[in-house]
């Protein structure tokens, strides 16, 4: 990024705070179009970076009784001149300090199995408070049990998040907890994790440490095996999930994310809008744990260079691994290419999924929950298969 761009991201972000969109709506445009690099072509049946991203989800609305305008169908064909039709609505989001904000879905709840329990508890230490919802399976096996910590989008909430990826229903049947932090309004405006603040991205501090703490809490409280603790997230969620495990290896055996950012991204608002946009390899990160990370090719929210600055960052630090690719298409007709990095022998270290026309969504999610795409290879299986692979010695 160069100085007249980072100086003119700083004025762009001052003028949203002030409440001045027009001015620098029309000063954001006129430095991407001066100062950022075109984005690459992506696949010829993939949608487009400059789609509308409300079209690449999924919501139930039945039933939605609060007189919110309902998300406009997905165009039949892209339409290039609303390129910068959202740059407003993403600017208030910008100064509110996140990613563009997730709508929750009107049903996002789901039937609670006999004997299982999906609890709001907190976690309090010395970075302050955490809320979270703890899904407990009904079905226990005898010996303890692995635990995954999801990390939710933008606005989206832990009941949601659940919703939508089905996590809790694979906890059902495989027979595992799966831990929602909440992001409250009070720390973001959008309820986002702040991936892109210093002061949550390291260990010991900030978000993180709350994290961490809520896991510390579950591992004294519930039959959890310390060894198999993993976490996951979405977008946002994603960025601060790469950060975790980087920061508490000793804790996470395994992170998945999903549309998410490289650890070191972004250090501030203008550098988030410049990542999420046009992809930020981040920094060398002196602890890696392996890695599954999935992004849309089509992701008109976060740049799938991103994705792939996730791998890349992962791969550096375990350091001699070797590739391979393969390609499929998923049972909803979603094309991707999956490329697996390991040694000769043992379990693989890091996946990167990357999915033909999918936008910023979910991939495989469920209706219930917002910013699902089902049509997508089902990442909650994908992450799960992955995960049980790795125990952290």
């Amino acid at each position: 990024m160069t100085n007249h761009f980072a100086l003119g991201m700083t004025k762009a972000t001052q003028l949203t705070k002030a409440g001045k969109l027009v001015e620098a709506t029309a000063l954001i445009q006129s430095l991407l179009k001066a100062d950022l690099p075109e984005t690459p072509p992506v696949p010829d049946d993939a949608v487009p970076d400059n789609t509308v991203i409300e079209g690449t989800f999924v919501r139930l609305d039945d039933g939605d009784t609060s007189g919110a305008e309902k998300p406009r169908p997905k165009p039949a064909r892209p339409q290039p001149k609303r390129q910068r039709a959202a740059l407003g609505e993403t600017l208030r989001t910008i100064a509110a300090g996140g990613m563009p904000h997730f709508t929750p879905a009107a049903n996002a709840e789901i039937p609670l199995p006999k004997g299982a329990s999906f609890a709001t508890l907190t976690h309090a230490g010395p970075q302050g408070q955490r809320g979270y919802m703890l899904y407990v399976p009904a079905a226990q096996p005898d010996q303890r049990m692995p635990l995954i910590v999801m990390l939710h989008g933008c606005t989206q909430t832990p009941a949601d998040f659940a919703a939508g990826t089905g996590m809790n229903l694979l906890a059902e049947r495989q027979g595992f907890l799966v831990a929602y932090p909440a992001q409250p309004a009070a720390a973001n405006a959008n309820k986002c994790w702040n991936w892109f603040n210093p002061g949550d991205q390291a260990r010991d501090r900030g978000e993180p440490a709350q994290i961490a703490g809520v896991v510390r809490d579950i591992l004294r409280d519930q039959p959890v095996d310390p060894a198999r603790v993993y976490i996951a997230g979405l977008s946002a969620g994603g960025a601060a999930a790469a950060i975790v495990a980087a920061a508490y290896p000793d804790i996470f055996a395994a992170a998945g994310v999903h549309s998410g950012l490289a650890v070191g991204a972004a250090t501030d608002i203008p550098q988030a809008f410049s990542a999420m946009r046009n992809g930020a390899s981040g920094g060398a990160v002196a602890h890696a744990v392996p890695t599954i990370v999935i992004h849309g090719l089509a992701d008109a929210t976060v740049h799938p260079r991103n994705g792939t600055a996730v791998v890349d960052q992962t791969v550096r630090a375990f350091k001699g691994l070797q590739s391979r690719t393969r390609k499929g298409v998923s049972a909803g007709g979603k094309r991707y290419q999956l490329t697996s990095h390991g040694r000769e022998t043992g379990p693989t270290l890091v996946e990167h999924w990357q999915i033909d026309g999918a936008g910023h969504a979910w991939a495989g999610g469920r209706p219930e929950g917002s910013f699902t795409d089902p049509t997508g290879p089902d990442a909650s299986t994908e992450m799960l298969r992955f995960f049980l692979q790795h125990v952290r010695r």
